[in-house]
């Protein structure tokens, strides 16, 4: 009996460890880390490749797309001769310079037959503004929109795709 108990355990001890299955484990489990690895750093090398190829092919196409634009819409920009207006406060004053863009509607003989009308719209709602709120970049942005919205107003249709300040001077 003791002797089969001693077998028993001889048997055991060979599955536990040593030269019996237990040393096979180690490999398996390297080559499925291996194989994972490979996976990851050939995925992300495809990843990689591929948006620098598409990205690339995309920006050629963009930049085409725009010259093209670029070439069949010509800017054409209506000056108007500079505007110093008391603003709400007193002693205060503006002194602004602009550029109108016109759109492709327009041409610079039916503008310059409002003029009269548009310096007035200007002129009323740049007087009614105050002076932190011009000289701030929001009060700005605000004046602009609201320059160009009542401008195209004066012609009941969109004359104007734009405006640019060309000088702006507060005192």
């Amino acid at each position: 009996m003791a002797d089969e108990k001693e077998a028993l355990e001889m048997e055991g001890s060979e599955d536990e460890g040593g030269s019996g299955k237990g040393g096979g484990k180690k490999k398996p489990n390297l080559l499925i880390i291996i194989g994972i690895a490979a996976v990851v750093v050939l995925g992300g090398g495809g990843y990689f490749g591929y948006t620098t190829f598409m990205s690339k092919g995309k920006e050629t196409s963009e930049k085409a797309a725009a010259e093209t634009v670029k070439k069949e819409t010509k800017v054409v920009l209506f000056s108007m001769d500079p505007f110093v207006v008391n603003l709400s406060e007193p002693g205060r004053y503006l002194k602004v310079t602009m550029q109108f863009e016109l759109s492709g509607e327009a041409d610079d003989k039916s503008v310059a037959e409002k003029m009269p009308i548009l310096r007035d719209v200007i002129i009323t709602l740049i007087g009614n503004q105050a002076y932190e709120y011009a000289a701030s970049a929001e009060g700005k942005i605000q004046l602009k929109e609201d320059i160009l919205l009542r401008s195209n107003r004066v012609f009941g249709k969109e004359v104007f795709r734009n405006l640019y300040f060309t000088e702006f001077v507060m005192q």
